[in-house]
């Protein structure tokens, strides 16, 4: 229990106030604009972090009210400012940041702020209180950049700080006030990865089993490891669009508790991690034929494009996930070798697009008016939508039993006829999640939810077993 105290409080903003850095948060929003700002970053940072910053803070106009604050944090404040209690805010932010958090929120008779030229933090901030007051103060902050100005402070608060910080600050400051401690990195990373998302890569086996090479060690070899690859790729993408999507995701129901929009995962780990997943992706690469290297770069630049820009373009953006997830199918021949016929990717791009167009109907069948944030389908679209995917569904049907009476079919299937049963299946499997989907009951990713639905799974395994008889 901290013993109460009148001294002037400062309180730190990054990861402190709020769970989250607003110097990453802009950087993300300026690059999420217009990634040619990218080439402007080194030499904005030249000048110095606190120069960066306010060139930032110039372009990117933040919402204080969205940012994820740390709760208890927040309430105690309330708590010393209802008993009269000075506080300041203090941060290495831009000033114009500091003046809308504190605008905001109404609890401070100051927020400061860096200025362009001095970057408000460790000594600098510490200078900068001893210049406010010469007497006792108490200080409110998270990181082992606060070290110098706890050791001064009369009161020390810590929030969510690491257990080496906290026990080396308990033993020299009998006045220790405790929110939070630092949590593990490792598990929200790993949900941030989405592992649940890796099942969609199985469709790299695909070329594997219709080329009945499923037995044979080497493509099946090749094929695992080319799974690998598009699962690093994948979380690594997933990571971008995670942090580039902050504003509609802390807006959304459910996409407002990812690791990043809550706040518990550091937007400085997820850069790292995603650029470590896609080195790793392409190392790992070169073990396979250069066509699969080509896929691969074209699928990671495709999902860059659809982060930055294509996810908002009506219609074109579920036109992208098909390409993505046809994509898959192609590297998986690639991998072994296999040819991608044409009534291949012809299915998969009507199949999926079918399939993306589900999930937009999904989201606008639960949404009671209005639009989609951060796309750009509203209530309305609905029944527009309903119509297109019907359509697309169909044709996938359509295309895959024009497949089935092809001549490369017939000579590598022993009893091609049985394949016709595959058509009935699909037209199940595929009404089945558009009822669902109009009725509101569907989960947001169609394919998921042909994964984890029995009856679903039921189909494609008998799906599955008639291409075993028919070969």
């Amino acid at each position: 229990m901290a013993i109460e105290s009148d001294s002037h409080l400062f309180v730190d903003l990054d990861g402190t106030l709020i769970r989250t850095d607003l110097l990453f948060e802009s950087l993300l929003r300026l690059i999420r604009r217009n990634p040619l700002y990218l080439l402007l970053l080194p030499l904005w940072l030249l000048r110095g972090r606190a120069s960066l910053k306010r060139q930032l803070a110039r372009r990117i106009a933040l919402d204080p009210a969205a940012l994820p604050y740390h709760t208890e944090l927040l309430a105690w404040l309330r708590e010393e400012h209802g008993r009269g209690r000075r506080m300041t805010l203090i941060t290495a932010s831009d000033q114009a940041h500091a003046d809308a958090v504190g605008g905001h929120l109404g609890l401070f008779d100051a927020a400061l702020g860096s200025d362009g030229n001095t970057n408000l933090k460790a000594g600098a901030k510490l200078r900068r209180i001893r210049e406010i007051t010469g007497g006792e103060f108490a200080y409110a902050g998270d990181s082992r950049a606060d070290l110098p100005i706890w050791e001064q402070a009369s009161q020390t608060i810590l929030v969510n700080c690491s257990d080496r910080v906290s026990e080396r600050l308990a033993k020299d400051s009998g006045d220790v006030l405790q929110f939070g401690v630092a949590g593990p990195v490792l598990k929200p990373l790993l949900r941030a990865m989405r592992p649940h998302q890796w099942l969609k890569n199985t469709l790299l086996f695909v070329a594997l089993i219709l080329s009945h090479r499923l037995l044979e060690w080497n493509s099946l070899l090749a094929a695992t490891v080319g799974f690998i690859v598009f699962c690093l790729c994948a979380s690594s993408v997933y990571l971008l669009n995670d942090m580039l999507d902050l504003d509609a995701d802390r807006a959304h129901q459910t996409k407002s508790r990812r690791p990043f929009a809550a706040g518990e995962l550091s937007l400085a780990v997820g850069m790292a991690a995603a650029l470590a997943l896609l080195c790793a992706a392409f190392v790992v690469a070169w073990l396979l034929p250069e066509s699969f290297l080509l896929l691969l770069l074209a699928y990671w630049l495709l999902t860059c494009l659809y982060s930055f820009a294509l996810k908002r373009v009506f219609l074109l953006d579920a036109m992208t996930l098909a390409l993505l997830f046809t994509l898959r199918v192609a590297a998986g021949a690639a991998a072994i070798g296999a040819p991608a016929t044409g009534y291949l990717i012809v299915f998969s791009l009507c199949f999926f697009l079918g399939l993306a167009l589900v999930k937009r109907v999904t989201e606008l069948v639960k949404l009671p008016a209005g639009a989609i944030i951060g796309r750009a389908y509203h209530k309305h679209h609905e029944g527009l939508l309903s119509v297109i995917g019907a359509i697309a569904s169909l044709l996938a049907v359509i295309v895959f039993a024009f497949y089935i009476n092809a001549p490369t079919t017939t000579d590598l299937y022993r009893a091609p006829l049985l394949l016709w049963l595959i058509v009935p299946l699909l037209l199940v499997l595929l009404s089945r999640i558009w009822l669902f989907a109009r009725a509101g009951k569907l989960h947001e990713d169609p394919v998921l939810f042909a994964i984890e639905d029995r009856l679903s799974q039921l189909l494609v395994l008998a799906a599955g077993s008639l291409i075993w008889l028919a070969a």
